[in-house]
């Protein structure tokens, strides 16, 4: 046990030396004009902060390996997936104000309407959101958060950014990131008590559902973190586009985020109909 742990340290700090060291190198520096087709390659990726990116992922994957992927294997195998689905919809309901105040704001007055309707049917007849029965109705679930507002009303995205713990992001989501968490009246409503559960409960069922999904696209990529930078902005744009954008593959995420992922039965959940 102890050999193993220093070993997965030890890769760990190596990766992370590489990510510092050989980082600014050999991934921030611009291809010349004279090779377009690098060129575009290197600008669709945005993400002139690489170096510092790679060492903040890394320092994810490292908090991940060591106390995340644990308990989330725990949580997976020891508690029933009916209950981990109870958690996952109750988790979802609490969101509602938000989902509907950036329908509004975006301008969607038909996914505003669902989204009341959802609420008002699964926090009476589905107890407290626990059961999704709007969702038994054929009343679809779809999250929205205001850094797809902002993409609405024009903002650019911004750099790409690797979030400490809460992994993938860009400018422009960050600054939603905060504003959701503004705007949602739990904050107000003794956080203190409740809002680090509520966060620590998120992470755990995001990354439990995620779990044998994020150990495939580790395994099969060549550069994981290119990966999850790719998949991120795939999956964003998807999720801007309220998904006409049709056929994306799901979010693999360190997770935190509050994008579409699918369940560990491959059934999606928290995009509309996919992080």
């Amino acid at each position: 046990m102890r050999r193993a742990l220093r070993n997965g340290l030890a890769r760990a700090v190596v990766a992370l030396l590489c990510a510092g060291v050989v980082g600014p190198v050999g991934c921030a520096t611009a291809p010349p004009a004279g090779d377009p087709e690098s060129r575009e390659a290197f600008e669709r990726a945005n993400d002139p902060l690489e170096p510092f990116n790679r060492v903040v992922f890394v320092a994810n994957i490292v908090a991940d390996r060591f106390v995340l992927k644990p308990v989330a294997y725990v949580y997976k195998e020891a508690v029933p997936a009916p209950i981990r689905d109870m958690v996952s919809n109750f988790l979802h309901n609490l969101r509602s104000p938000v989902i509907l105040l950036n329908a509004l704001l975006q301008g969607d007055i038909d996914h505003a309407g669902t989204t009341v309707l959802r609420f008002s049917v699964n926090s009476t007849l589905g107890f407290a959101g626990i059961v999704d029965l709007a969702g038994e109705f054929g009343i679809v679930r779809r999250d929205e958060d205001f850094g797809q507002t902002l993409a609405v009303w024009g903002v650019g995205e911004g750099p790409y950014l690797m979030l400490p713990l809460l992994g993938p992001s860009n400018a422009r989501d960050a600054v939603g990131r905060a504003a959701d968490y503004f705007s949602d009246p739990l904050t107000y409503l003794g956080y203190e008590k409740f809002g680090y559960s509520r966060f620590g409960a998120k992470i755990i069922d995001v990354r439990a559902r995620n779990y044998d999904l994020l150990n495939d696209v580790e395994r099969t990529s060549v550069d994981f973190y290119a990966t999850i930078r790719s998949l991120y902005g795939q999956n964003r744009r998807d999720a801007i586009a309220n998904g006409a954008e049709a056929g994306l593959p799901p979010l693999p995420d360190i997770p935190g985020e509050e994008d579409d992922f699918e369940d560990e039965e491959g059934q999606e959940r928290d995009r509309p109909p996919t992080g």
